[in-house]
């Protein structure tokens, strides 16, 4: 590679799993607890993902715009095609929704195949918070 090619940084994606109650202020703080775990400052983050039927949710949108960014929707077939990769098992979550791990799995599933989890599953009171990156050569852990 040259000088003069740029090199674009690694995708970081967050998958996120809520409660209906949950407000955009705790789904926010989850979001920034997580990046700062990660070592990461807010711009990094490309995507916030969830379950389909969450993402019109005004929480989850609310939560979104305020990382200058729109929810991504993943259906039930997308997230459980990660579900062998994700780490944490909920069994309320694997009974109801067929994974592991709402927030891990939609993280994995919209960073793509070739993604690794950089943080698993987090939690508040409402509301689970994973992050996914897709370069494994970018100097992440």
């Amino acid at each position: 590679m040259g000088l003069d090619e740029a090199v674009s940084p690694p995708r970081v994606v967050a998958g996120i799993g809520f409660r209906r109650a949950t407000a955009a202020a705790e789904i926010v703080a989850l979001l920034n607890r997580a990046l700062a775990e990660a070592g990461l400052p807010s711009e990094r983050l490309s995507a916030i993902a969830t379950a389909s039927d969450r993402a019109a949710e005004p929480t989850v949108r609310e939560a979104a715009a305020a990382f200058g960014l729109a929810p991504t929707a993943l259906d039930a077939a997308a997230l459980t095609a990660t579900d062998a990769r994700v780490v944490t098992r909920s069994p309320r979550i694997e009974a109801s929704r067929g994974v592991g791990s709402v927030a891990e799995a939609a993280a994995l599933a919209c960073a793509g195949p070739e993604a690794r989890l950089l943080l698993p599953r987090i939690t508040s009171g409402g509301a689970t918070c994973a992050l996914a990156v897709t370069d494994q050569a970018s100097g992440f852990p």
